[in-house]
């Protein structure tokens, strides 16, 4: 099971001093079965007058900042040290009855997954529609996960990766007509597709790195977002259309979201002239952590040292 440490650096400049508002902050990792946290810590500076910390509707974890102080920069960094459990294709499970498409969630499941199966953009003419229906066999017999990762893989095969900063997503159909964009666009673009054909998908951020020197992943060096989509038997399987991969080998969860907007790493105000603004930069290494700084038994211990964001970071 790897070690991993995560440092996640935030930075904000403005050409004067501005005042801060209120800034909602989303980096720490989930905790669940294939990711545990050993440690985790938070510095702001300016350091806030109030930090206190929520989960979401969605179980996420949210540090809410709130500063007095006038300050020229604000700098956010997150410093995590998790034990990931990498599950691979071969290891996804499917009920029977759904290992075949189409197939209908069970009436047990379903009341909970309808949100996660409305589509969130519109397509009048049935562009995104059309084109997750080109991945279904026309003999009956496509299997679940199968058609799943060719979407995925097809994705990955056909459309080019360009990392772009500007917060926001293209709309599913831009995507298609441009054949590029990044990793959220992608993932928007798979989750409407997978909503076309009857499943509950949600979109995920957190970030990426190589499980080994000989595997190569687009995405590092950023937060990196991809898509979860519940199979009976496993419940919520990640799936990353920007680099093929189904399971979570490489990927660390930090939010899970019905749409790309609720799962922010950083989002925030400030209040000042326009020109103040000057740029942001984002720094994220994932690398090995060693063993022998983190001795565990049973469950652990989890250090966490909060020490105590402005406009808003979006993924790569």
């Amino acid at each position: 099971m790897p070690l991993l440490t995560i440092h996640h650096v935030t930075t904000y400049r403005y050409q004067q001093p501005v005042s801060l508002g209120e800034h909602r902050i989303m980096m720490r990792p989930r905790e669940a079965f294939d990711q545990r946290l050993l440690s985790a810590r938070l510095d702001i500076d300016p350091e806030p007058i109030e930090l206190r910390w929520l989960h979401d509707v969605f179980g996420n974890s949210v540090a809410i900042a709130l500063f007095k102080k006038r300050a020229s920069h604000l700098v956010v960094t997150s410093e995590v040290t998790l034990e990931h459990a990498p599950l691979a294709q071969q290891q996804v499970d499917v009920e029977p009855y759904a290992r075949l498409f189409p197939f209908t969630y069970s009436s047990e499941d379903m009341p909970d997954l309808l949100r996660s199966i409305e589509r969130q953009h519109l397509d009048p003419e049935r562009v995104v529609d059309n084109w997750a229906r080109g991945f279904v066999r026309n003999d009956g017999n496509t299997g679940t996960v199968d058609l799943l990762t060719r979407i995925a893989t097809g994705i990955q095969r056909d459309f080019t990766y360009v990392p772009r900063h500007e917060k926001g997503t293209q709309s599913p159909i831009e995507t298609l007509r441009r054949r590029q964009g990044t990793c959220r666009d992608f993932a928007v673009l798979m989750i409407e597709a997978v909503r076309a054909l009857g499943f509950a998908a949600r979109f995920v951020s957190g970030y990426v790195y190589n499980p080994s020197r000989h595997e190569g992943v687009v995405g590092g060096g950023n937060t990196h977002a991809w898509v979860r989509i519940f199979l009976p038997g496993s419940g919520w399987v990640e799936f990353d259309p920007t680099n093929g991969i189904i399971g979570n080998r490489g990927l660390i969860r930090v939010a899970i979201a019905r749409d790309p907007y609720q799962a922010l790493p950083l989002s925030g105000t400030w209040f000042g002239l326009p020109a103040s603004f000057l740029g942001m930069d984002i720094s994220v290494d994932v690398h090995r952590a060693d063993p022998a700084l983190f001795p565990t038994t049973g469950h652990g211990a989890i250090n966490s040292r909060i020490v105590g964001a402005s406009g808003k970071t979006p993924t790569c």
